[in-house]
This record gives C-alpha cells, structure tokens and sequence, in this order.
C-alpha cells in the first residue's frame, strides 16, 4: 500500500510526465483496440456463410466515365436478380450515394 501511495506522490510531483504517461497508455489502449477489431473481423470470425469460396463480386463498367468496376444501379442489381440463373442468391450492399430513396427500389 505504501508504494501505491508513494507512486502517486511522484505523478502529482510530475504532471508533465503524468500526463505523457497517460497519454501513452490511451493511445496504445485504443491502437490495440482498433487492429484486434480489424483482425477479429477479417481473419477470426469466418463469413456468415456455408461456402465462402464461392462468393462472387459483380460490377459494372462505365468506362465513359472512367469506372472499370463500379458499384451497380438499383434497377439493374433487381433486374440480374429476377433473371438470375447462374446464381443461387443475389445481395447488394455499399454506399447510398446519389440515391436519396434506396428503399422505393426494394419495397
């Protein structure tokens, strides 16, 4: 107990190196944080999924705008999905940009 008394004698003695200390251990806490997050999400957890190797990607092209892979139209995505056959189920996600009613497309 005596040494818990004296460590914090020897902070409020230093704030500047209080301070910094604290600092420090924040920033490491929440760096620590943050990649164990990115790391149980992508490499930890597996994909809600039975077969994620079988996960495919669709994009357009506009290449008069200079996309070579950019994300498809709502219309368009429900248009493949009505008339799939290659593919036992069809989702889109991403941004709404552009759209400011995405749910009149889904409804």
């Amino acid at each position: 107990m005596n040494d818990l008394k004296f460590a914090f004698r020897q902070l409020l003695k230093n704030p500047g190196f209080t301070a910094v200390a604290v600092l420090t251990l924040a920033l490491g806490i929440g760096a620590n944080t943050a990649i164990f997050s990115v790391v149980n999400a992508v490499l930890l957890r597996p994909l809600p999924f039975k077969e994620p190797e079988r996960l495919v990607t669709v994009w357009e092209r506009n290449p008069k705008q200079g996309y070579d892979q950019n994300v498809a139209a709502p219309a368009n995505f429900l248009d493949w999905k009505a008339q799939s056959q290659s593919f036992e189920q069809l989702a889109m996600f991403g941004e709404a940009h552009g759209y400011s009613d995405w749910q009149k497309f889904f409804n």
